[in-house]
Formats: C-alpha cells, sequence, structure tokens
C-alpha cells in the first residue's frame, strides 16, 4: 500500500513532516534527553623551550654572567682597548714655547719653504738676495727687517754655499733684534689708585677676553681690580665680561645694552676711586679705524675718564689680530693718533696667523708690546718675549 502524500496543510505547519536527514557533520544526538556533548577542549601546547647554546669549544672559556652594559655604551669602551696607556695618563699640557711655536706656524712654515725653495739650487749672489727680499716682505716682515737680513748675508756669505738653515739662523737673529727694543711689560704705578686701563680695537680682535685673562694674572699679583662693561653695543660682551669678574672675583660695573659708554666709564672711575682699587680695566666697542664717528666716540670716552683723572688712562691698550696682516699697520696709526695707543697685545696667534706682521709695526711705530695670546686659557696670555717670538717665526730651535 503507497505511503499517504501529506496535505498542504501539514506541508504548511509540518505537521506530521518527517524530519529531514542531518548532514554527517552535524547529526544529533538520538536520546533528546541526553546532554549535549562537550566540545574537546585543544591540549595545551608545550611552551618552546629556548635552544640549548651550542657546546662551547674547549678553547672558549664559560659564558660569564649576564652583560647588563648597554650596547653605546661598550662601543666607546672598545674604542680605548688598544691604549690603555692614555687613560693611565693624562696628556701633559704644552709648554708656552710649543703653543707659540704651533700659533706661529703658518708663518714659519711658509717661510721654512720659501727660503729652502731659494737656496737648494745656488750660491750666494745678487739675484738669490734680491728674491730672499721679496720673500721676507712677502711674509709681512717689512722692508726695513727684509733689508738689514739680506745685507747680513751678502756681508758675512757673499758667493759662498749657504743652506736654508743658515738662513733661518740669519732671520731669527735679525727679528729678535727688531723685536728686542719692543718687547716691555706693562707696568702698574701703584702712585694711581686706581691704575686706568683701557682696551681699545677693532670688532672681533679679542680685547674682551683679553681683559678677563689680564684681570686674572693682576689678581693672581694680589692687586684689587675692577671691570668696566664699556662694549655696551653688545649684551653679549656685557655678559661675557661678567663671567669673566666670576671667575676673577673682580666686580663688573654694567648697564644695559644701548646705554652710553661714556657715562659708564665716569660711573667705573668714580667707583674704583671710592672703592681704592688697585687697577681699573674698561672695555670698548669694537670699531673700525676708518669710521670717523665711531672713533670720535672713542674720543668722548677718554675726554670723560679724563674729567675725573686728568692723568688717565694711564695705559690704553690697542689688541691686533694676528690674522690680520697688513690692516694692523692702519690700526696701529690712526688708533694711535686718535686714542693715544700706549702699548699693543697681539691675539689669535692661532696657527692662521701672519706673525710677520708684528716685525713690521715694531720696526714702523716702536710701540710696547705686552703681551702676546697663543688660545683661549688664562694660561694663554702671555708677556712678549722677542727671542721666543723670533725662534718660533724663522723655525729656528
Amino acid at each position: 500500500m503507497s505511503e499517504k502524500k501529506p496535505g498542504f496543510f501539514q506541508r504548511l505547519f509540518g505537521g506530521n513532516q518527517p524530519a529531514p536527514t542531518p548532514a554527517p557533520e552535524e547529526t544529533l544526538p538520538e536520546n533528546p534527553a541526553a546532554p549535549d556533548p562537550v566540545p574537546p577542549v585543544p591540549e595545551p601546547q608545550p611552551e618552546p623551550v629556548p635552544a640549548e647554546p651550542p657546546a662551547p669549544d674547549k678553547a672558549t672559556p664559560p659564558p660569564g654572567p649576564p652583560e647588563t652594559t648597554p650596547d653605546y655604551i661598550e662601543d666607546v669602551q672598545d674604542q680605548f682597548v688598544d691604549a690603555p696607556a692614555a687613560i693611565a695618563e693624562p696628556a701633559r699640557p704644552q709648554g708656552w714655547f710649543a703653543r707659540l711655536a704651533s700659533g706661529l706656524k703658518r708663518s714659519s712654515d711658509t717661510l721654512s719653504s720659501s727660503i729652502t725653495s731659494v737656496f737648494t739650487k745656488r750660491r750666494l749672489d745678487a739675484a738669490t738676495l734680491e728674491e730672499l727680499e721679496d720673500v721676507l716682505i712677502q711674509a709681512d716682515l717689512g722692508v726695513e727687517t727684509a733689508m738689514a737680513i739680506t745685507e747680513t748675508l751678502r756681508r758675512d756669505r757673499f758667493d759662498k754655499d749657504v743652506s736654508g738653515e743658515d738662513v733661518r739662523a740669519v732671520l731669527s737673529a735679525e727679528v729678535e733684534k727688531a723685536l728686542a727694543p719692543v718687547a716691555r711689560p706693562l707696568i702698574i704705578d701703584t702712585k694711581h689708585r686706581p691704575f686706568v686701563i683701557l682696551m681699545i680695537g677693532v670688532n672681533g680682535s679679542g680685547k674682551t677676553t683679553t681683559i678677563g685673562k689680564l684681570a686674572q694674572k693682576l689678581v693672581n699679583e694680589g692687586k684689587s681690580v675692577m671691570l668696566a662693561a664699556g662694549d655696551t653695543f653688545r649684551a653679549a660682551a656685557i655678559e661675557q665680561l661678567q663671567v669673566w669678574g666670576q671667575r676673577t672675583g673682580a666686580p663688573v660695573i654694567a648697564k644695559p645694552a644701548g646705554a652710553d659708554a661714556s657715562g659708564l666709564a665716569f660711573d667705573a672711575v668714580t667707583r674704583a676711586k671710592q672703592e681704592e682699587r688697585d687697577v681699573l680695566i674698561i672695555d670698548t666697542a669694537g670699531r673700525l679705524q676708518n669710521r670717523d664717528e665711531l672713533m670720535s666716540e672713542l674720543e668722548k670716552i677718554i675726554r670723560v675718564i679724563k674729567k675725573i683723572d686728568p692723568t688717565a688712562p694711564h695705559a690704553t691698550l690697542l689688541t691686533l689680530d694676528a690674522t690680520t696682516g697688513q690692516n694692523a699697520l692702519s690700526q696701529v696709526e690712526i688708533f694711535g693718533q686718535r686714542a693715544g695707543v700706549t702699548g699693543l697685545v697681539m691675539t689669535k696667534l692661532d696657527g692662521t696667523a701672519r706673525g710677520g706682521i708684528l716685525v713690521a709695526i715694531a720696526g714702523k711705530f716702536g710701540l710696547p708690546v705686552h703681551f702676546i695670546g697663543v688660545g683661549e686659557g688664562v694660561e694663554d696670555l702671555e708677556p712678549f718675549a722677542a727671542g721666543d717670538f723670533a725662534r718660533a717665526i724663522a723655525g729656528h730651535e
């Protein structure tokens, strides 16, 4: 007997409708009352075990404790592995002559190479002497010094074989002879209290630094020093002098940038007299010697100082940048005319110097050269010694 086909109503509401056959992966349990089976929990995977380090070779030492030093520290330390002596004993500072010779290296190297090229091929004759004279003039030594050197060689060694070392020896002797009369120390006259030092020069010639180093030397000699920040055009110069004042224990008279420099000089001299200071050092703004209005301002500062003490300033020191060459001659001439320069300080003998110009200045003006500076440190300003300077510039030990 064939199965009766369900009616429409039964098919619509599912009555007596056989359950559809589920897919094999979705088979339901036959007993509806039985609990659903718990899905299988994946077994926990064991944590990865770090690989065993390879067995060390017999020649490799066993590993030490874990390293905690950062890599960048190790890199720095590695730089010193091959030079333990550099750590054990710090390098000693160069002596004064070594620093001076280093500062004059450009001048001495130029002279030495030129002299060597002149005196390696022929005897000393008129043409050779003329060539040597040109070399010496180009080295800024001045015509007078160049002629003195060539005349000495003409008198003593003419028509003879002359080595470069022979010429350097004569050069050293003649330069020392030219500089010896101007190598004079700065004397602080104790009759004047304060002894007023006015520091002048062109822009960037090292006035403020020279003041600080000079102040330190005077304090070390037991003198009471006061500083005046007269470079009121530059706030940095005022701050720099205040730092030097803190280092040396010297009070600094200062006003805001842009203040009248002559008024500051008046206040500084007045206060230094009241406090009976031994030395007052007044800084001034750098100015080009060919700017008439700036030189007039410098003259005004000097007039104001003289209102308090007609004998002041007792020393007017011109700082000369050793790299300027022939322009230094113009500076000495014009500053001397307008401000009454009493002495010179040559600065920046740092390896790029054209130190021969000092010989020409000495020959033309005869002004005392009190100090020379070869660096930024306090110990790099020293009294001028003609013999040391001559040996250094000639490259003659």
